[in-house]
């Protein structure tokens, strides 16, 4: 026999796991007249009674015709009349956006400073985003340490990856303005550190590398010709100016001033004194060689990478992306020329730097999830120096390709 109306279902059981995980132990059920048994009935386990009623019916005739509204060029710049402060904010921060994309940047920097002065703490978004144009434009203003003192604020404030990603390319803009080869290398490490299977920024650290081979050739030249190897000389002097854990620039230290070759007066110990110096001198000279072979490497490395990376996506690209592309495959085809490595080299350095590039992995980290931790986790998730990502992804390469290092350091040890 039908019912009369419709029937309103009852709540169903869920099992003590699901009701405890959904903290359902304490609560009444909505049903009236029927109590939930405690970690039995899940909570919400009815339909509204808004399903149940019946649709209005459409009114005859033609449907009104829907009016878009439409914003006329710099429309900010009109009177508004609004009372909310948060609208006036915005309208004031499009304006400070309009004058940066004109080039006005000292006329951007005083909205954006002005907006940042009245945004309550509480609106975070927005605060990011006027600090990021108030340092940029400091850089386009020459002021390079404000604006690095910014971005390493937001640094230090960002809760998820996408929020650390915006100020390292930030940062690395800076730095790059600045033309600071050493922290321009670190953003980009930190940047593939997040996000590894990232083509463009693999190509940039390559391009980094090759930049920073003629600041190493000028500081051999410079180095060899500073350093003077006599008969009268107590100790080998230090040829990096810019010595550190984490100098990109820097060739191993000569020799410490507690090994320093103390030379005998007598005429046949000053022969055999000179032969050790000579020896010791070309030890280092072959030494800066193998550090600027070693530079050349990571370039390549980092460019072969890049092509493995782009070839793995040219098939799910079309129209300006996949030339793009290829073009960006013809120039680093072009630049792997320069590099006159032998044919087993190249196989290695692909093989190394391919490891890990399967097409489920990119996949993934397409379509990851933005992840939300905390100032500290974040942290975790980047390297802390140069050498950390140097050691995890040219490691390999290193060790078959530069067996010279420890050879050199064993041979120090002998002379000494």
């Amino acid at each position: 026999m039908p019912l009369a109306g419709p029937r309103r279902p009852r709540p169903f059981r869920v099992g003590p796991h699901v009701g405890a995980a959904l903290g359902t132990a304490s609560s009444r059920c909505a049903c009236p007249g029927r109590a939930m048994e405690s970690g039995s009935w899940l909570l919400g386990g009815e339909f509204e009674d808004s399903v149940f009623e019946e649709r209005r019916e459409r009114r005859p005739g033609p449907l009104a015709s829907y009016r878009a509204k439409f914003c006329e060029p710099q429309w900010f710049y009109e009177e508004t009349g609004s009372s909310d402060d948060v609208e006036t904010l915005t309208i004031q921060k499009f304006k400070g956006d309009l004058a940066y994309r004109r080039q006005e940047y000292q006329k951007a920097l005083q909205e954006y400073s002005s907006i940042s002065e009245k945004l309550p703490s509480t609106n975070f978004a927005m605060k990011r985003d006027v600090q990021e144009g108030q340092a940029r434009c400091l850089v386009h203003l020459g002021r390079h340490e404000e604006a690095l003192e910014i971005a390493t604020n937001l640094e230090n404030k960002a809760t998820n990856t996408d929020h650390l990603t915006t100020v390292l390319y930030l940062q690395f803009a800076i730095c790059s303005s600045l033309q600071n080869l050493e922290k321009t290398i670190f953003c980009l490490q930190k940047l593939i550190s997040l996000h590894p299977f990232n083509p463009w920024n693999w190509g940039r650290l390559g391009e980094a590398y090759l930049h920073l081979e003629p600041a190493l050739a000028a500081l051999l030249a410079s180095s060899q010709k500073q350093n003077s190897f006599t008969s009268s000389d107590k100790a080998i002097k230090s040829s990096c100016p810019h010595s550190g854990k984490d100098s990109l620039l820097c060739f191993p230290e000569m020799l410490p001033e507690s090994s320093a070759l103390s030379v005998e007066t007598s005429s046949g110990n000053n022969q055999k004194n000179d032969k050790a110096f000579k020896n010791i001198q070309n030890c280092m000279a072959d030494e800066r060689a193998a550090v600027l072979l070693e530079t050349q490497m990571k370039a390549c490395a980092s460019f072969t990478r890049t092509r493995l990376l782009l070839q793995l996506a040219q098939s799910q690209q079309t129209s300006f992306a996949l030339e793009r592309n290829l073009k960006t495959q013809q120039a680093i085809e072009a630049k792997m020329k320069g590099f006159s490595f032998k044919e087993d080299t190249l196989l290695l350095i692909a093989e190394v730097m391919g490891e890990d590039i399967v097409p489920e992995k990119i996949r993934d980290e397409v379509h990851t999830e933005v992840k939300c931790v905390g100032p500290a986790a974040l942290t975790a998730l980047v390297i802390e120096s140069s050498k950390e990502f140097e050691d995890k992804w040219f490691r390999k390469i290193k060790d078959h390709f530069c067996p010279f290092e420890n050879q050199f350091h064993t041979e120090i040890q002998m002379l000494v």
